[in-house]
């Protein structure tokens, strides 16, 4: 269901019209109504490469905000081996009616085939857009690139998601891989499957326990 947006609202036993329920909604945040509805835009990690279905990444979290009490429903929008250009292309059909707001999970496949951050930086800048002309609430989820290409490129890419995210005014999370970044890094191998790159089903459940409560602040806030 949408953001509800009607011209009349009834607050504390007040009558607030037009412009002045407006303001009322803006000021106090989004206000869902019935089942949210949540689009997962990623790559192989949100579409649950290698893995059977219940232990990818939306279904284990769907699971999770299952537990939590709340009335959400995940659509599973990872593509595997999609690119951010490949996410701002799907961008607007993607986003169809029904959908109230969006994890945005993009860029691996970036970094892998060394494309330019600022083209990089560019398509996700597209996505957002998008996202915020339709009123689609956003969770953007970063990514670190190693240092294979060097500092600079290291350096342009990493600082893309914080930016855009306070460009957007959209919630942002600094890894997908917080969850298994906190651990020792001798103990991360348990967690990915034998490419080092996908996450096993044990180490989606870290993802999914590390940033639950980000998408539950996303359909549920405050």
């Amino acid at each position: 269901m949408r953001l509800i947006t009607k011209d009349f609202l009834t607050y504390g036993g007040f009558a607030l019209q037009g412009k002045v329920a407006a303001l009322f909604l803006l000021l106090s945040g989004p206000v869902w109504a019935d089942e949210v509805t949540v689009l997962a835009l990623g790559d192989s990690l949100t579409q649950g490469y290698g893995l059977v279905e219940e232990d990818g990444f939306v279904p284990q979290m769907q699971a999770w905000l299952d537990g939590q009490g709340v009335d959400v429903r995940l659509i599973n929008g990872g593509v595997s081996g999609d690119t951010t250009a490949g996410g701002a292309a799907r961008a607007a059909w993607s986003m169809t009616p029904d959908v109230d707001a969006m994890i945005v999970a993009l860029g691996g496949n970036d970094v892998l085939r060394g494309i330019d951050p600022a083209v990089s930086r560019e398509n996700l800048s597209q996505i957002l857009q998008v996202a915020s002309d339709k009123n689609v609430e956003v969770l953007l989820i970063g990514l670190r690139a190693p240092g294979n290409y060097g500092p600079d490129y290291k350096a342009d890419f990493d600082t893309i998601y914080p930016e855009l995210a306070a460009q957007y005014g959209v919630a942002h999370v600094e890894s997908f891989f917080a969850g298994i970044e906190k651990l020792d890094p001798a103990e991360w191998p348990a967690f990915f499957q034998a490419d080092r790159i996908h996450p096993n089903a044990k180490g989606v459940a870290r993802i999914v326990e590390q940033l639950g409560p980000d998408v539950l602040e996303l359909v549920h806030p405050g």
